[in-house]
């Protein structure tokens, strides 16, 4: 069971059932490391006389989030070009700015206009009366398994589904589990106690605990949970999740066909 709470753009929070963490897991760990995604790896640099130093420079540019078009690209060690770099497996981008001036990620002029970074705005460095700064730089895919700046998602976690209780006869309809509840989702509905919001709980028991008559009960789903991701705008939300789900099926038939064979060739 999914139950979809927003999959769009870059921001993603699903409500899982029928699963147990480890399953989970497993699908946070490939949206975290097996994703590939476009990201420059090499800059050659003709002139810098910028206040940072190509190595900085060249950090920096690693992580600008380049849009990322799973069947366009293939990685450069699969490539026919036996990792010369080639249209298939390999993005340039350009740039040549004199100061003053403030180099922006918009400044990168791609091989091809449709891969502009996503985010225009993000600053890579401050150049003086003066100062220069050109260079040609080299996009490849990745996954975040060879080096971080490949990430796809990323702040991906889970929670169990909180699960809260309130038995009406013995409450005493008194304010103290409303006061103490950090995020103020228990409030006070009439003549009863009401949770307004329970997937916001953070499953914390400072109502539970003081509840004197103990009529409320904090617990959770052992099997339904809460899974929230995101990403740097390279990819959407929804594809990320598609190939990582792709390539875990991928890998389980893997796992399958090695058992098969060891099977038969143990018989």
């Amino acid at each position: 069971m999914i139950e979809k709470k927003f999959l769009d753009g870059n921001k993603a929070k699903l409500v899982i059932g029928e699963i147990d963490a480890s399953l989970l897991n497993g699908i946070r760990r490939t949206l975290i490391t097996d994703i590939p995604k476009l990201a420059i790896d090499e800059v050659i640099f003709y002139e810098n006389t910028s206040p940072l130093t190509n190595e900085i420079l060249a950090s920096r540019l690693a992580l600008l989030p380049i849009p990322t078009e799973q069947d366009l690209f293939v990685p450069r060690e699969e490539c026919t070009c036996n990792g010369a770099g080639c249209p298939n497996c390999t993005l340039i981008f350009t740039l040549s700015k004199e100061g003053p001036c403030t180099v922006y990620s918009r400044d990168l002029e791609p091989q091809r206009p449709e891969f502009c970074i996503v985010d225009r705005d993000i600053p890579i460095v401050k150049l003086l009366s003066g100062q220069r700064l050109i260079f040609e730089a080299t996009a490849i895919l990745g996954t975040a398994k060879k080096h971080a700046k490949y990430q796809a998602a990323f702040a991906v976690g889970y929670k169990n589904y909180p699960a809260i209780s309130i038995d009406l006869n013995k409450c005493d309809l008194g304010k103290t589990c409303i006061e103490v509840c950090p995020i103020k989702i228990i409030k006070k509905e009439g003549n009863r106690i009401i949770v307004t919001d329970i997937e916001k709980c953070t499953l914390c028991k400072e109502c539970e605990k003081h509840c004197e008559f103990g009529a409320l009960k904090v617990d959770y789903d052992k099997n339904k949970f809460i899974f929230r991701y995101e990403t740097d705008g390279a990819m959407d939300a929804k594809s990320v999740l598609v190939k990582a789900l792709g390539t875990l099926d991928k890998k389980y038939e893997e796992f399958k066909g090695l058992i098969a064979e060891q099977t038969m060739q143990q018989a």
